[in-house]
Parts: C-alpha cells; sequence; structure tokens
C-alpha cells in the first residue's frame, strides 16, 4: 500500500470531482471478494513475522526466542497470566520496546529498527488515552490533520468512521460525556484513520463492566473482519480471546506455549500448562498401561491419544469437568458399581459442594479412590434437578476417557 496515491472528493452536484494527494486510506477488503484477498492464501508470506526476538531487563528475560507468523487478515490474541510477556511482545511490534535481539517483518520489510512513528499500525488501550480537551470528532481527526489532509476529507472520513463505530450523533461531544465503552470506540475509530496495516489492542475491554464487555467484544470483531485489518489483541480473558481470536497464542514465562485456534488450544493442548490454563481442569494422577492404556484410581482406561510409554510410567492426567457422565446421585453409599453404557468403570464420591453459575453448575466431589480426592464436575442445572444432587449426597460418574488429557510426568 502506497503512502500517497491520488483520491477524489465528493463533488457538488453539476461540479467535477477534484483530485487530491492523501494517504490511502482504503483497506484490502475493498477491492477484493472475500476468500480471494491477497496473502490469504494458506503457505503464502506472513503480513507479520516475528523472528526469535529476544527481550532482557539486565538479568530477567522477559521474551525467549519468540517466532511468530501471522497472516493477513488474521485476530489473533496474545493469552497468559500476569508476567507472561504478552505486553512486552506487543510493545516490541509497535517499536515503543526495542527487542534485546531478533527480527519484526511487517508486509515484507523488516521494521525492526525503526521508531513508533514510521512503522504502520494503530494501537488502542486500555485507558482509551483520549484527549480530554478535544471533542469526538477531533480527536478521532487527530493523525489526519496531522498529516495535513484537506478539510473535507478528514471530515467525510470521520463521520464514516463515527458511523462505523456506532456514534454518528457524537461527534460534538467531549470524552467526558462519554460512557467507558463509547470512550473505547472513539479510540478505536482513531486507531483506524490512518488506515492502518496493523491493529494493535491492548487489553481493550478490561475497564469495561461484563456485558458491556460482550456487547463491544463482538462489535470489533465484526468490524476487523469487514475491514479485514489485521489485528493483534492482548488479553488475560480467556473467554474473550476464544471468542474473537482465529488463533490464540498462549504465553508463559517469556516463551510461546502454544499457537493455535480457540478449539484446538482447549481440546489438544500441546503442554501441560496450556491443559491447566485453558479452561477448568482436573489434575490427576495416572500410570502408563502399555498398548494406549492408562491406569486411573485402580481402573485402567483405553486412551489411545495417551503417550507411549513403558507401563508403570508416571502421568499427567488432565480431565474436564465436562467430559464426565453423572449416573445416579443416592443419599445412601451404593452397594455396587455397574460399568457405565460406554464400557468405562464407574467412579463414587460424595459431594461436597454445589456452585450454581447459572447455565451450568459445578459439582465439587470427594472420590475417595483418587489420591487427589477433589473432583469438579460440570451439569446443567436440569441435570442436577433431575438426578437430586445435593450436598451430601452419593454421586456415580463415569470418565469419558478418549477426551483426556495426558501427559508424561517430567523426571
Amino acid at each position: 500500500m502506497s503512502d500517497r496515491e491520488t483520491a477524489r472528493l465528493p463533488a457538488a452536484q453539476g461540479q467535477a470531482a477534484q483530485p487530491v494527494a492523501v494517504r490511502d486510506t482504503s483497506y484490502a477488503f475493498e477491492s477484493a471478494e472475500p476468500g480471494l484477498r491477497k496473502g490469504d492464501e494458506e503457505g503464502g508470506a506472513p503480513f507479520l513475522e516475528i523472528r526469535h526476538l529476544h527481550k532482557s531487563y539486565g538479568s530477567f528475560t522477559a521474551l525467549r526466542s519468540i517466532h511468530l507468523q501471522i497472516r493477513r487478515g488474521e485476530l489473533v490474541c496474545f493469552l497468559g497470566p500476569s508476567g507472561c510477556g504478552k505486553t512486552t511482545l506487543l510493545r516490541a511490534i509497535a517499536g515503543l520496546e526495542a527487542q534485546t535481539s531478533g527480527e519484526i517483518w511487517q508486509d515484507g520489510k523488516n521494521i525492526s529498527a525503526l521508531p513508533a512513528s514510521q512503522r504502520d499500525y494503530g494501537i488502542v488501550f486500555q485507558s482509551y488515552a483520549l484527549f480530554p480537551n478535544l471533542t469526538v470528532a477531533d480527536n478521532v481527526a487527530y493523525g489526519l490533520v496531522s498529516q495535513r489532509q484537506p478539510k473535507a476529507l478528514v471530515a467525510q472520513k470521520v463521520q464514516s468512521l463515527l458511523d462505523t463505530v456506532g456514534l454518528s450523533v457524537s461527534g460534538g461531544k467531549y470524552p467526558a460525556q462519554l460512557s467507558g465503552g463509547q470512550q473505547q470506540r472513539v479510540a478505536l475509530a482513531r486507531a483506524l484513520a490512518m488506515s492502518p496495516g496493523l491493529l494493535l489492542l491492548d487489553e481493550p475491554l478490561s475497564a469495561l463492566d461484563a456485558t458491556v464487555r460482550v456487547h463491544l467484544r463482538n462489535e470489533i470483531r465484526a468490524l476487523q473482519q469487514r475491514l479485514y485489518v489485521t489485528t493483534i489483541m492482548v488479553t488475560h480473558d480467556q473467554e474473550e480471546a476464544m471468542a474473537m481470536a482465529d488463533r490464540v497464542v498462549v504465553m508463559n514465562h517469556g516463551v510461546v506455549e502454544q499457537v493455535g485456534t480457540p478449539r484446538d488450544i482447549y481440546q489438544r493442548p500441546a503442554t501441560p500448562f496450556v491443559a491447566e490454563f485453558i479452561g477448568k481442569a482436573n489434575k490427576l494422577q495416572a500410570l502408563a498401561a502399555g498398548n494406549g492404556g492408562i491406569t486411573l484410581a485402580g481402573h485402567k482406561l483405553y486412551c489411545p491419544q495417551a503417550p507411549r510409554l513403558a507401563p508403570g510410567q508416571s502421568l499427567h492426567v488432565y480431565l474436564r469437568p465436562e467430559d464426565c457422565s453423572v449416573h445416579d446421585c443416592t443419599a445412601m453409599p451404593p452397594v455396587a458399581s455397574a460399568p457405565a453404557p460406554n464400557g468405562s468403570p464407574v467412579l463414587t464420591g460424595v459431594v461436597e459442594q454445589l456452585e450454581f453459575l447459572g447455565a451450568v453448575c459445578i459439582v465439587h466431589v470427594d472420590v475417595q479412590r483418587l489420591p487427589e480426592r477433589h473432583v469438579q464436575l460440570q451439569l446443567s442445572p436440569a441435570q442436577c434437578l433431575q438426578l437430586d444432587i445435593q450436598t451430601g449426597r452419593w454421586l456415580q460418574f463415569s470418565i469419558h476417557a478418549q477426551q483426556l488429557k495426558i501427559f508424561a510426568q517430567a523426571a
């Protein structure tokens, strides 16, 4: 995309359109059919590539050999616990932090040494960072005015952006007159005003209440897909990342643990950290039994996904609360436990606690045959009512063995 090219302002009726030299403010989606956009094809050159990036602060290593490729038009989330390096990585991409070593390439150009002012991106911060003394329209127009673009074009672009973010009649207001969600929409419009090739979002929704956050994340995702702007978002909110991202980069202690679609990282975690960090999981101990089998709580389970290890080797097993079937709940201990319909052995425990979370209930069960004793199961409120699940009652359940996440224990 060239920095400057000829565009035409809308002309009054009966007058010829006037050509003016302006920065290109079009996005790729305006000139390509969905599915045929440049750079979209599998195996094509990445729009953004991070090559073995390393960042240290004295003896502390914040980022360690980060290698990452992001395709044009993707929305990628950096997700991880506090201090994992996700914000440091975003700031390095933006040129706000200088990497200790490694390279950053954007659209085929090495931007590693470029200052932030010469990089092609727009950024939205958690704190909005709006100018309180400027109107909404002037905040959005700030970059365009700084580039000395024609006033008529600036006004047209600003109004178009305000229409896009749902603030059509708010251009004359000041930031203090807007809600938090509206202020974040203004910040988003300002970031998009210069039609950047890359949009960076630094925890943009974390300061908003839950209802507004869900609504705005859907709006941002729809807008990103319509504009087809490559986007990186930093978040510590797993639900936010899973709902918005094409791919999620899970980080921990300055390294990338896994890169994949939301479904991949949830259903096929690559490391024990990802299995435990993403969603909820019961961490259990088991032993390899050979031929795709494991021994858990004295029962042998067939798990084709288990690593091929010598019998008797220790395993970490992660059980999602929803990957169980509850068969019965009784006031007295059951005399015997028949195998479940799927052939899995049935475990028995005492209900310790019920957590009602609206759409689901988390049932805390004390299972004596498990070394860990405590297991969480996820059921619907209707299931809890039908089975009469109450604290102190005996519950029988079976495990969906092929859904277990299994890793060899480190030596």
